[in-house]
């Protein structure tokens, strides 16, 4: 086997070469190597590599290659929240706009929500600073074991996914039962703290249209809990030396009830949008909001939850902050399945009933295999 070592002064990272002659690799012996390291993405990239390893190559079906994105075909949603505030004709012009985008898109921008800009920018510095901190700091939240409230690695997935996924990730569990103060990393925990209360507000306010948008009364999504939890979760994307072979985020539809996204302007979010990957915009000051497995689940197929991927780019790093409302991992007996008032003899339910924890535990061992977790559950 051929190999190439690269040294950063502290790590020695010891990466397959490739070797189109060979028509099998140890992947698994590669993927503990890269795992052993703690050091993610940023570290193969800092130690000098120039070309991408095997490991982290796309299958031939999810080349971005032959993706041709839209760019101008399809306008991406975009609601202004101001305008709720107003009066009734305007909240339900809102509440229009987001039973129509949460319908036909899954996702939509929302602008004028109510979070500072200067907490926007500085929760993406924090995210940032985490990740360019010394490797040696931030060993100790790398960890595999995902029922931990404060984590760092590279790829929940990466055992199981077809491709490893250029990035690394910290995330850490901000609801309903966060972890103290002096257990967050001291680089970035106010602004973790900060942005967390931010997006729990405004959370509360998205699951009280997304009630109404399906005819329901205002709190009815509140009071079955999902607003209740709530991760915080930080990705970085390095500068890719090769990024048609490979992914920042394969194909992958997210499993919670909701996810708000602040990323920053390098862009390469896409949505799966009638069979075309369309690219999100970085619009300065919005936040996107997508709809996860679990609304899709208890809406009965009202609200889609859609596929999407990142893009890997020269250009880096790029930074996002994903939010994630769900329990995930929490033990709790509260069972989730379509809701009694949506149903209908012409509309009976499309799924069987389920906890969060078992849905949160199958997506994460079948990891990001381009397949929909929503399959496993429909009756």
């Amino acid at each position: 086997m051929k190999y190439i070592n690269y040294y950063n002064g502290s790590t020695t990272y010891r990466i397959k070469k490739m070797d189109t002659s060979e028509s099998k690799y140890d992947r698994k012996s590669e993927l503990e190597a890269f795992d052993d390291t703690k050091a993610g993405v940023k570290g193969l990239v800092d130690a000098g590599l120039s070309k991408v390893p095997q490991i982290f190559i796309s299958p031939p079906n999810t080349s971005t290659n032959n993706s041709n994105p839209t760019t101008g075909q399809f306008i991406f949603p975009v609601i202004d929240l101001e305008a709720i505030n107003y009066n009734q004709i305007n909240r339900k012009k809102v509440v229009e706009e987001v039973r129509d985008a949460s319908e036909t898109w899954g996702f939509f921008q929302v602008i004028n929500h109510g979070i500072p800009s200067d907490v926007l920018e500085e929760m993406i510095r924090g995210a940032r600073s985490f990740h360019e901190q010394d490797t040696e700091i931030k060993k100790q939240w790398y960890t595999r074991e995902f029922t931990k409230k404060v984590v760092y690695n590279s790829n929940f997935d990466l055992y199981s996914a077809p491709a490893t996924n250029w990035r690394d990730t910290f995330f850490c569990i901000m609801a309903p039962n966060p972890p103290s103060f002096e257990e967050l990393p001291q680089i970035c925990r106010d602004i973790i703290v900060k942005y967390s209360e931010e997006v729990k507000k405004l959370g509360r306010c998205l699951f009280e249209l997304l009630a109404e948008a399906l005819g329901l009364n205002t709190s009815h999504l509140k009071d079955m809990d999902c607003d209740k939890g709530l991760s915080v979760v930080c990705h970085y994307y390095p500068a890719c030396p090769e990024p048609e072979l490979t992914l920042g985020a394969s194909k992958h539809a997210d499993d919670g009830f909701l996810t708000l996204l602040l990323q920053d302007h390098i862009g390469g979010l896409q949505v799966l949008h009638n069979n075309r990957w369309v690219n999100v915009p970085p619009t300065p000051g919005a936040l996107v909001v997508n709809i996860a497995d679990l609304l899709q689940l208890i809406s009965n197929d009202k609200f889609k939850s859609v596929e999407h991927r990142v893009l890997a780019n020269r250009v880096g790093p790029r930074i996002s902050v994903a939010c994630f409302f769900s329990t995930f991992f929490l033990p709790s007996s509260r069972l989730y399945g379509p809701i009694k008032e949506l149903l209908s003899e012409e509309n009976p339910p499309e799924y069987r009933e389920t906890t969060v924890h078992e849905y949160a535990t199958y997506f994460t061992v079948k990891g990001l295999d381009g397949t929909s977790a929503l399959q496993h559950f429909r009756r």
